[in-house]
């Protein structure tokens, strides 16, 4: 007991960050998405509405602290209109949505006047499209027949190339991949995530999809880079507004923004590579 206790401190120590406590809430995240998508998928459009709302927060928060005006309850409303016209007609009605809201959002920054307009307006639109925007293409993953399964291998796919980029990272990572950006990500660590993600790809695609199952595997080479890609833009953005965390709702993870920001970049790219298989394979 006293040599695991003793690893798990270590392990804490490299993470910068409590490794149990991460695992726990990691693994009630994905309980969670299973049983919203398994009892009425309309829950699940509710769970990712939440959970964008609480993302709207911490970043409206974030910018605030910066001297940048961002308003949460606008976005807090467009993120309500995006996700119904994402649910209710598919890519087209989400693009036609963000469309309508962008001006909208823009309106409402310009009542406090011209001053600090331009970067109160690009931070509206940035925030517009990172969240909301993006955040659609995961309702787009549940419309179909097949939307539990979609959304259980895109989660299995994130899930890998986050859980064990992190574990590899953390037991073996010497060489730092991006260190002015995130110091505690190594190269290593990547290559945990390119194999396992692999591996998770493969087996979701054969068994849950019934697709190919080295469509699996390019589909898990496109997710690492995507979601590492989003990690490493959102711990830029973590770094230029000097904080560690976007919020302290999840321990061992954050805020919403730092469980979501894998996620975010992820969802167009699957939703996208499902589509191109189901129309030309």
């Amino acid at each position: 007991m006293d040599d695991f206790h003793a690893i798990n401190e270590e392990i804490n120590r490299r993470a910068g960050r409590k490794f149990i406590p991460s695992i726990v809430v990691g693994l009630s995240l994905v309980a969670l998405v299973w049983f919203a998508l398994a009892f009425r998928r309309e829950v699940f459009v509710l769970l990712v509405a939440i959970a964008v709302a609480l993302g709207v927060r911490e970043i409206t928060r974030a910018f605030s602290s910066a001297g940048v005006f961002v308003s949460p309850r606008a976005l807090v409303i467009a993120t309500c209109g995006l996700c119904f016209a994402s649910w209710q007609g598919g890519v087209a009605a989400l693009a036609v949505a963000t469309a309508i809201f962008f001006p909208i959002l823009l309106i409402d920054v310009l009542r406090r006047g011209p001053e600090g307009f331009v970067k109160n307006a690009t931070a509206t639109t940035l925030s517009l499209i990172y969240l909301p925007f993006l955040a659609g293409f995961l309702i787009l993953l549940a419309r179909p027949h097949d939307g539990l399964h979609q959304v259980m291998t895109f989660v299995i796919l994130v899930g890998c190339n986050d859980t064990f980029g992190y574990l590899v990272g953390v037991l073996i990572g010497r060489h730092p991949l991006v260190p002015k950006i995130s110091p505690k990500k190594t190269w290593e660590g990547l290559a945990g995530s390119v194999i396992f993600t692999i591996v998770g790809g493969s087996f979701s695609f054969h068994y849950l999809l019934h697709i190919h199952w080295w469509l699996g595997a390019l589909a898990g080479i496109m997710i690492v880079f995507t979601a590492t890609s989003g990690d490493l833009i959102e711990s830029a953005m973590k770094r230029d507004f000097s904080l560690k965390d976007m919020g302290t709702l999840l321990p061992g993870h954050g805020g919403a923004l730092d469980r979501l920001d894998s996620v975010l970049l992820s969802a167009p790219a699957m939703w996208l590579a499902l589509e191109l298989v189901k129309r030309y394979l």
